[in-house]
């Protein structure tokens, strides 16, 4: 297996993410379209599609790099940071990513962009001040891992995805609310609108689950292919363990974008069992740590 082995499939992976979400948003319209007997509907669900995905890959980092409020720095600002990030890049044979800061107390990173030449690693205030450099080394391995693997396109087309899935079927039960059922005829009306609701209903739900599996098993991969690219699985391993036990709270966390950083920036304790590991943004760190513990290199 080479470093970056599952980079294709991402690929792949996020092109039918899109294809999936344009065909997902016209089978709601096409369903209100026969709720309203109204063309029109069905119509727009089409442009909202193409629009959607359109926006979604040229810009759904800048999205998130404003939800995260995050800034851009340079070399001069942070040395020991660009110097990690530039030998790095340059083992795994990457376009050194645009370096960027948040501006939190608690330890935390996450990457984004479309491609490899629009990268971003961005990383907390707190992750600069509380880890050594083999940690840090570990964590930026981790972050340039999800870019070799083409998965920091997946995981932040998704955030946009979800979002205008979760908007969509709002404005849908909203339309129901303030006065959708005036046209609703017997029979074949009243199983369009009960198909409406269903699918209006379940359409966030399922984007969300879909999120969150594809959040959990991109960062098993991440740590191991960061691991190999450091030779120091430890590194990574201590950090996983600072970042986990350190209880500041991150003002910017949100459902929205927690999936993307490299541990949860949701603190406090959680519940394991199997319903609510559908729910996790991350798997547990204890499962992360130990398998990096028992990597050889």
């Amino acid at each position: 297996m080479t470093l970056y082995s599952h980079r294709d499939s991402n690929i792949r992976r996020t092109w039918f993410l899109l294809a999936l979400f344009f065909l997902l948003i016209i089978g709601l319209g096409w369903i209100f379209a026969q709720v309203y007997q109204n063309s029109a509907i069905l119509y727009f669900a089409v442009i909202f599609s193409i629009f959607a995905n359109f926006f979604t890959y040229w810009y759904s980092d800048k999205i998130v790099l404003g939800m995260t409020r995050a800034e851009s720095i340079s070399k001069e600002n942070a040395p020991e940071l660009y110097n990690i990030a530039e030998n790095l890049a340059i083992t795994a044979g990457l376009p050194m990513p645009k370096v960027y800061l948040v501006h939190e107390r608690a330890p935390n990173a996450f990457a984004t962009g479309r491609n490899l030449k629009h990268s971003v690693i961005v990383v907390t205030e707190g992750l600069l001040k509380k880890l050594d450099r083999s940690e840090l080394e570990g964590v930026i391995a981790h972050e340039l891992s999800h870019i070799g693997n083409r998965d920091m396109l997946l995981g932040t087309v998704i955030v946009v995805l979800a979002g205008f899935i979760a908007i969509a079927s709002n404005i849908f039960l909203r339309s129901l609310f303030w006065g959708g059922g005036r046209r609703r005829d017997r029979g074949a009306g009243i199983i369009f609108l009960a198909l409406a609701v269903i699918g209006a209903i379940l359409a966030p739900i399922a984007a969300t689950l879909i999120r969150l599996a594809i959040s959990r098993r991109r960062e098993f991969l991440a740590d191991t292919s960061g691991a190999l690219l450091t030779r120091y699985p430890e590194g990574l391993a201590s950090a996983l363990e600072k970042i986990s036990v350190d209880q500041t709270p991150m003002r910017i966390a949100s459902n929205a974008t927690a999936h993307l950083f490299i541990a949860s920036p949701f603190k406090g304790k959680q519940s394991f069992n199997w319903f609510t590991k559908l729910f996790l943004t991350h798997p547990s760190v204890e499962e992360r740590i130990k398998a990096l513990r028992g990597m050889e290199v």
